[in-house]
């Protein structure tokens, strides 16, 4: 396992996640990456760790640079075990290292590890460490997105390493976003962004504020790519769309079905939308997972989810998705409820619950008895294409 040289004497040492399926209730489908830096300078600066079960991966690579028993520094940037699993093993290499983290980054690092024998130096904003030529400075991002987060920056080499804001899951060969297919990294790190950074958007934008006024050429996230050149400024203007909730004029129908029914409501409605030069994406819970699916609601305007009553209540598919939904609290959409029922009807009030919590405008509810008409279905895209303007 070799080390590759990021800048000068650092290091990424990380590993490199090729079978991960899963990750936090998503699909991982390209894998993932657990991003370690070493720094060499008067003192050794370990940035992070890996997962445990592939701590030799990591110790393999440190071994190709230097001995591990040399590292004086461990900085925890998240205590969550994909970043922190390997400090324990590091700490049998190196049991004098001083172990770096924020105020919430100890307690909960004493709380997954045996920390007895651990030196820590807890660290809050604004604070600096020099550890030779290069100096360390700190950004806590509490909430971004587990309490202890916070941001390793090295004003000397313009270097950002800011743990799981700007990352993607991505198992790959290449280490820069500029050698991989730039569409294809963009679309992990918003799926990324949408599946666990969005329900802390407010915190996000909090710490991308305070990271744009840094002199930065290079993101180098704990998953996935890394950031440099002239793709700094993209995934920082990425962010701040998605920070900032702005959506496109864009819609989202989500739907299952039974019979075919909802199926046929749900092309009437793709239909209006197509009408009105409203992109549109329709979405199968059968066929398209709902962490995939959260990609495409990041930016839409308009939600539309639809199911038929199935022992008085929704499809459990669609249960699933509403409740991923309400975690993840997209704000400020415009919401569609629509269904078949047979003698109940109920799964559209539940439809509409979830929206309301949402606090979303709801335009319409449609749903129903057995199987609609033609004339139903042309009904259906007639007053949605009114209701749109």
């Amino acid at each position: 396992m070799r080390a590759i040289e990021i800048k000068k004497n650092i290091y990424w040492v990380g590993a490199i996640d090729w079978e991960l399926s899963e990750f936090h209730g998503y699909l991982t489908q390209r894998g993932s990456s657990y991003n370690a830096y070493l720094i060499i300078d008067e003192k050794i600066v370990l940035v992070d760790t890996v997962k445990s079960h592939i701590t030799d991966e990591m110790i393999s690579r440190i071994k190709t640079i230097i001995d591990p028993s040399k590292i004086d520094i461990i900085i925890s940037n998240h205590t969550e075990m994909d970043h922190s699993g390997s400090i324990p093993e590091i700490m049998k290499y190196s049991p004098n290292a001083t172990v770096i983290c924020s105020p919430n980054g100890e307690k909960g690092l004493k709380k997954h590890f045996d920390t007895s024998s651990w030196e820590f130096k807890v660290v809050n904003i604004g604070d600096k460490i020099n550890i030779g030529k290069r100096d360390l400075s700190f950004i806590l991002m509490q909430m971004v997105h587990w309490p202890d987060s916070m941001a390793t920056y090295c004003c000397q080499d313009k270097l950002l390493m800011p743990n799981d804001i700007f990352g993607q899951h991505i198992a790959s060969y290449e280490r820069f976003v500029d050698e991989k297919h730039f569409d294809i990294v963009m679309e992990e790190a918003k799926k990324y962004f949408a599946n666990i950074l969005l329900p802390y958007s407010k915190q996000s934008l909090s710490a991308v504020t305070k990271i744009e006024k840094l002199d930065i050429d290079m993101i180098a996230p704990s998953h996935g790519l890394i950031w440099r050149g002239s793709d700094v400024e993209k995934i920082l203007k990425a962010y701040d769309k998605w920070d900032n909730n702005i959506t496109e004029n864009k819609a989202v129908i989500v739907y299952d079905t039974m019979w075919g029914t909802t199926k046929k409501m749900a092309m009437s409605l793709y239909k209006a939308f197509e009408e009105k030069n409203i992109n549109v994406e329709i979405k199968n819970l059968r066929k398209t997972h709902i962490s995939d699916i959260m990609r495409d609601v990041l930016d839409a305007k308009y939600i539309c989810v639809g199911s038929p009553t199935l022992n008085n209540t929704m499809m459990p598919t669609v249960a699933a998705f509403l409740y991923y939904l309400k975690g993840l609290r997209p704000q400020n959409r415009i919401a569609i409820a629509f269904g078949s029922y047979g003698w109940g009807g109920q799964s559209l009030d539940e439809i509409k619950q979830i929206f309301e919590f949402l606090k979303y405008q709801i335009l319409d509810t449609i749903k129903f008895e057995y199987i609609p008409s033609q004339d139903d279905l042309d009904k259906i895209e007639k007053e949605l294409k009114n209701k749109l303007g």
